[in-house]
């Protein structure tokens, strides 16, 4: 494309709902990914015998390289919310915090981490968009859940949302396009017994297909989302915004291209983007508008990097608030073995959920909720290798005998919960690693509060009361963001704000110092909500930004 009305850098979520959005207005539009094209049928390894051991194929350039700042020292206190497996035992041993795994858990491609996700598809609670205002602590939305709510439906028609009639606090203007899933029998057990705890549990919904829409099939129930779905019927991003873009003929992507440098001129209008491709050739590429969307560690990496001077602390950073205001996910898993078999490996990963603590004030002592879910299948015991990994020890004949009357036995519930943004838990540059381009890298600095180790606590009795109520007479494995880094959800890095002085983008996702630059990613959210996973928010705030960009882009044209 010679001539491009909109550039979009990153094809994940955001990116993708800008395009689709922007194309149907008649604009043409250049998506700029870093990563590689994923062809479902073709990459995804679900049908071969290595499918537990590969999981997501991740392929060259398909992650970003980031360091951390997380060791801190484990307080005493919190023993409790250690993780282990009746494996391991204590998983952690070293008295501090540290990274698990690849610590942030993301995909760079086209169709970005909604390629690897689990496909919640979630609304905001209305009441977490005005934490400052109604409860004194973080920041609030310059929109509200009323302005969101049309482009929640777009978005959830796009996907092909499948969801209860059960709304709760988010109100609905009209039904999801698709019927529930019905509860696995797994589910179904952590169900019932929750009732007798008097909680209420309902289907998720979810970016899965209940039944045939959009020349896509219905969901087979394999319990493997995470590792790439090779049927198309989980809606990421690729085979729902991304392929309604392409086939517009208004849309080109290139992908395996990664931009280096925001080109801007003294007053702060983005002149160009400065590109690199794996031969390392650069160039520069010109619109008049420029979106954003690389995520809440690199969309600020990239603002950081691009600093000139006459923005000596980077673009869009005049009140250094560039990188402040990080939030990650407040994760805790547990796993009980029950008498019976429940095939707790088939069905729909996180197919139920609870959302009786999830408004700002429903866990006591502390502002901020959480939900809680079913997730046997979604932290990967699917399997008998991670049977064997992780909750049945020993070896030899009486090992087998325990792997044959254990699988499918295995019941698992989870808590996501709120994080507030806090003084020390930022991204910011490493001072000393660097890429093979010689770009300083994304530092992820995380610490926990005390509010933060209460909402931990909350969630992992919720979870062990279940379990127990539940059958379970022996836990074999607990997994907590106490003491390992591990998040999949970020968020806050540019925040939006109607104070210029202390948020990088306006209701629009507009930033305050570059008026054609754009920002529509979870960088963005002021707040992370009780534990809602943020993909359908973040598909909603980019079509509402689209809308937004294709008024101003008819605006330019005339002038």
């Amino acid at each position: 494309m010679t001539h491009p009305d909109v550039i979009i850098i990153g094809a994940g979520a955001g990116g993708a709902a800008t395009a689709w959005r922007l194309v149907q207005q008649g604009l043409n539009v250049l998506i700029v990914e870093a990563g590689p094209r994923y062809e479902p049928a073709r990459d995804y390894k679900l049908h071969t015998a290595r499918w537990e051991l590969e999981r997501f194929p991740f392929k060259p350039a398909a992650q970003g390289q980031h360091s951390f700042d997380v060791n801190v020292p484990l307080a005493p206190q919190w023993d409790a919310l250690h993780s282990w497996n009746a494996v391991v035992g204590r998983l952690n041993r070293s008295g501090e915090r540290i990274v698990a795994d690849a610590g942030y858990h993301h995909v760079r491609g086209v169709g970005g981490s909604t390629l690897h996700y689990s496909g919640e598809s979630h609304r905001l609670h209305p009441q977490s968009m005005q934490l400052r205002k109604q409860f004194g602590v973080g920041a609030d939305w310059p929109l509200s859940y009323a302005d969101l709510e049309p482009y929640y439906q777009i978005a959830e028609k796009l996907v092909g949302v499948a969801g209860s009639a059960d709304a709760g606090a988010r109100w609905r203007s009209e039904p999801y396009p698709l019927p529930a899933h019905p509860l696995c029998k797994a589910s179904r057990c952590i169900s019932d017994a929750a009732r007798s705890l008097g909680m209420h549990w309902q289907a998720n919904s979810r970016a899965a297909l209940s039944q045939p829409y959009d020349n896509r099939p219905a969901c087979n129930y394999c319990g493997n989302c995470s590792y790439g779905c090779p049927i198309g019927d989980k809606g990421s991003a690729d085979v729902t915004f991304i392929r309604h873009a392409l086939a517009s003929g208004h849309c080109t992507i290139m992908s395996d291209t990664q931009v280096t440098r925001l080109v801007s001129n003294s007053a702060g209008r983005i002149t160009g983007i400065e590109i690199t491709n794996s031969k390392k050739s650069i160039s520069v590429l010109e619109a008049p508008i420029v979106v954003l969307a690389g995520g809440a560690v690199e969309t600020p990496r990239l603002l950081l990097n691009s600093a000139t001077k006459a923005f000596s602390k980077g673009l869009a950073n005049g009140n250094g608030q560039v990188g402040r205001n990080f939030m990650d996910s407040l994760t805790w898993v547990s796993t009980g073995m029950v008498d019976t078999s429940l095939d707790s490996f088939k069905g729909l990963p996180a197919d139920a959920i609870c959302w009786d603590y999830n408004a700002p004030d429903s866990i006591p002592d502390v502002v901020g909720g959480c939900r809680l879910t079913s997730a046997t299948q979604e932290i990967g015991l699917t399997g008998s290798i991670n049977y064997a990994r992780r909750i049945v020890p020993g070896f030899g004949a009486k090992f087998k005998q325990d792997m044959r009357a254990s699988l499918g036995h295995a019941l698992s519930v989870s808590g996501f919960g709120e994080m507030l943004p806090n003084e020390d838990t930022r991204i910011d540059l490493d001072p000393s690693q660097r890429d093979a381009l010689g770009l300083p890298l994304a530092r992820i600095r995380s610490r926990l509060t005390e509010a933060d180790f209460k909402r931990l606590r909350f969630m992992a009795d919720k979870c062990r009361g279940i379990l127990k109520a539940a059958g379970t007479k022996t836990l074999v494995e607990e997994f907590s963001t106490y003491d390992y880094f591990s998040a999949a959800h970020v968020f806050g890095s540019c925040r939006m704000g109607d104070n210029s002085q202390d948020s990088v983008v306006n209701a629009f996702g507009r930033a305050h110092e570059c008026e054609n630059l754009y920002i529509t990613d979870a960088s963005i959210f002021p707040s992370t909500g009780g534990g809602e996973a943020p993909s359908l928010t973040i598909f909603a705030l980019a079509l509402r930004t689209a809308d937004h960009i294709a008024g101003e882009a008819v605006r330019l044209k005339q002038a």
